[in-house]
């Protein structure tokens, strides 16, 4: 199996497996937001509401696209991911795989709603920063701190819309709802009215859907990585895609660098230039006699990925150089063209997604309980109304769903609902209704994941890679 030896194969299934068990993690730890409200509020049976979510966070996983997924893999600097060492590779993964289980499984088994996508993108970033106190690492870059910036913005922001949105959503409720039925805490034995399980099925779903479509590409990210680290010459590129485009948006790339003035750049802007024209003369060397992909040599596909990255880096450099002086059409083609060659590189085979979608949905059948009596009973000083559960899941859903198909950045379903379950006790009887312990646990998990995850697995990257 891609002509690896034993060891190697062994390596690899493993690490596969590792992140199967990632996500069924995440699946049990994380879509127990979605079912809370169905389940607490005997909307549904529990086996009904966890294999209703399930099945819906499966369809989220194919529906979601992979633009998460690419956002996730790129937090590394390129440098990482166009290193052919199988053993590097593998202690990369192997770092940020166990760290991101040891905290899951810990915060799960704890109750507390702590965020699978803190876990990962922190043990993602530990890895990176070792990286770069290694001797063999020439370029000083640790983080692809743009990417990084994005992602931690979308994790800080995403939770305070999730407890502001619903709050507004609460005082519209309570303003134009007339029937207050709605707003009454839950029957321990009795299903509530069927216009308001309707409401609570609908949200419970979008929840699971839009979790699917974000959660799940963070496995799909991770799964990528792996592949990328430890046979990197098998999926270099998307195979399947026609050659003639990829030469077709190099040509176009080609133009506009021979457009830019290097008399007026700097001796670094000149270097980055120079560097284009290399990295452009060598992919045309490398399709110079083939007319489809799989025709590529296996090293040669590596070498075409590797010029792709380089080139992504090398044009966001250029265009941020106050001394280039393109014209904005130029700008655009050159983005426009590169965004195109991405296209060969950012991308994950049917069956990546299908075992990440099959791991999530199993995973969100079983270990839900911890989870659904913290945010059902724990959170407010009361327990969770049907208005509360609704407006908080329609909230989160919403988030996630911007998040995922607008922006394409990760998001935490966990801080964002847990948010909103504390924004619908807020508007129902202030600050004074939220329970301090236990949003003092949540707040401290949040603001521990992040260190911790990446201590965990910047230690272990180093100690592997000593090792090795």
């Amino acid at each position: 199996m891609f002509g690896l030896p034993p060891e190697l194969l062994f390596l690899l299934i493993l690490c596969l497996l590792a992140a199967c068990a990632f996500e069924f993690v995440n699946g049990f730890h994380d879509t127990a937001n979605a079912v809370a409200t169905v389940i607490y509020t005997n909307t549904l049976r529990p086996w009904v509401a966890v294999v209703w979510s399930g099945f819906w966070n499966f369809i989220g996983v194919f529906a979601g696209g992979i633009g998460v997924a690419m956002a996730i893999v790129y937090l590394l600097p390129v440098e990482a991911l166009i290193d052919q060492n199988v053993y590097h590779g593998i202690a990369m993964i192997g770092a940020l795989l166990i760290s991101a289980i040891i905290w899951n499984v810990g915060t799960w088994y704890y109750g507390l709603p702590s965020s699978s996508s803190h876990t990962l993108i922190g043990s993602i970033l530990g890895v990176g920063i070792a990286y770069s106190v290694l001797p063999d690492n020439t370029t000083g870059t640790a983080v692809n701190w743009g990417e990084a910036g994005k992602t931690g913005m979308s994790l800080i922001v995403s939770p305070l819309l999730g407890f502001t949105l619903t709050v507004i959503l609460m005082f519209i409720l309570k303003r134009f709802v007339k029937n207050k039925s709605i707003f009454k805490e839950p029957h321990k034995r009795k299903p509530p009215p069927l216009w308001i399980r309707l409401i609570l099925i609908i949200t419970c779903t979008l929840v699971s859907f839009f979790h699917g479509s974000n959660d799940g590409q963070k496995g799909v990210g991770l799964i990528m990585l792996i592949l990328i680290g430890i046979v990197p010459i098998h999926f270099a590129l998307d195979i399947s895609k026609d050659p003639i485009q990829i030469t077709q948006s190099l040509a176009q790339v080609e133009q506009v660098v021979n457009k830019v003035d290097v008399n007026v750049l700097s001796l670094r802007d000149k270097q980055n230039v120079a560097e284009m024209k290399n990295n452009i003369t060598d992919m045309h060397r490398l399709f110079s006699s083939v007319d489809q992909l799989h025709a590529l040599p296996e090293k040669s596909r590596f070498m075409v990925r590797r010029d792709i990255l380089l080139l992504t880096k090398e044009t966001e450099s250029l265009l941020k150089s106050p001394d280039v002086t393109l014209s904005l059409a130029d700008r655009n083609r050159l983005d426009e063209n590169i965004h195109e060659m991405r296209s060969y590189t950012d991308y994950a085979p049917t069956w990546v997604i299908s075992i990440v979608a099959l791991s999530l949905g199993i995973g969100t059948m079983v270990g839900w309980k911890r989870i659904v009596k913290t945010i059902g009973e724990k959170i407010g000083k009361e327990h969770l109304t049907y208005a509360q559960g609704a407006s908080a899941e329609l909230m989160a859903a919403s988030v996630i769903g911007f998040s995922t198909f607008v922006f394409k950045l990760p998001v935490s379903t966990t801080h964002i609902l847990s948010s909103g379950i504390a924004g619908s006790m807020v508007a129902n009887r202030g600050v004074k209704n939220l329970n301090p312990s236990t949003v003092r646990n949540i707040a401290l998990a949040w603001v521990l994941t992040l260190p911790v995850s990446m201590f965990l697995a910047g230690t272990l990257f180093l100690l592997f890679r000593w090792m090795i």
